[in-house]
């Protein structure tokens, strides 16, 4: 296959070359193209007020990858510049954002950079993974490589859905640790916000924004609950975020203007 990848990360992390370099190894042809530094949480943002720029750094992966780019933009403009500009998108089979550090579950998928990455290849009708592992030590890439290089190659792209995601996590745990495979829908993942307050050199008070994490799914069929659990989930993601279920509802309200 012809794979595009990128991440949220920077072109630099150890996931990204971890994925990028067994792929290559394993006979397909890949092109990296993601941003410079990290764009974690940048969700879908563009960049539309200055240049973008598309430097090689070969050097930095496996000589079996066909070409790397690194980006001076988020996760969506490293995936929509390669895919317009530095490459022939009618040519590529599949595109792969990952691998992140630390997880993309539940509510996550709409911050997460990495799945925006993935889900800008969608919306322009590429088949797209995107992949996370369930840890920040940077332990255990090589078993979402593994998973993913397996996953691939089984992959059916016909009856893989138009402008789908498949949002991939991955426990961090040796592979053959790994309990199964489980497909899944978005569990309830969120975060407690938490600021603090903090005086500058002026003494002008700013905010430094982070969070804790609060999980409490118990639903078996759940991303949440199959990570935690030890398996790895798979669950297919759409960006059309239309509630279908209450339209007929809503068609009954009235809604005139007058």
């Amino acid at each position: 296959m012809r794979i595009l990848i990128s991440n949220d990360d920077g072109y630099h992390a150890p996931g990204i070359r971890c994925l990028a370099n067994l792929l290559a190894e394993e006979g397909h042809t890949v092109f990296v193209g993601a941003p410079d530094r990290e764009r974690s949480t940048t969700g879908h943002c563009l960049t539309l007020h200055k240049p973008l720029r598309a430097e090689p750094v070969p050097e930095h992966y496996s000589p079996a990858v066909s070409k790397a780019w690194k980006i001076n933009g988020t996760p969506c403009d490293a995936a929509k510049l390669a895919m317009n500009m530095l490459l022939d998108i009618s040519s590529l089979d599949l595109a792969v954002s990952g691998i992140n550090r630390g997880p993309n579950l539940g509510t996550d998928v709409i911050y997460s950079g990495t799945v925006s990455a993935a889900v800008e290849s969608a919306i322009r009708g590429v088949p797209s993974i995107a992949v996370s592992l369930n840890s920040f030590d940077d332990l255990h890439y090589e078993t979402a490589a593994r998973f993913i290089g397996r996953f691939v190659a089984s992959l059916d792209l016909k009856a893989f859905p138009r402008h789908t995601v498949m949002n991939v996590n991955v426990p961090a745990v040796p592979y053959t640790d790994l309990k199964g495979v489980r497909v899944t829908r978005l569990g309830l993942h969120r975060f407690r916000d938490v600021f603090e307050e903090r005086a500058d050199l002026r003494g002008q008070a700013y905010f430094w924004q982070t969070g804790i994490v609060e999980n409490r799914e118990q639903d078996a069929d759940t991303d949440v609950f199959a990570v935690s659990e030890g398996y790895v989930s798979l669950t297919p993601i759409h960006y059309d975020m239309t509630r279908y279920d209450f339209l007929d509802t809503l068609n009954t309200w009235d809604l005139k203007l007058a």
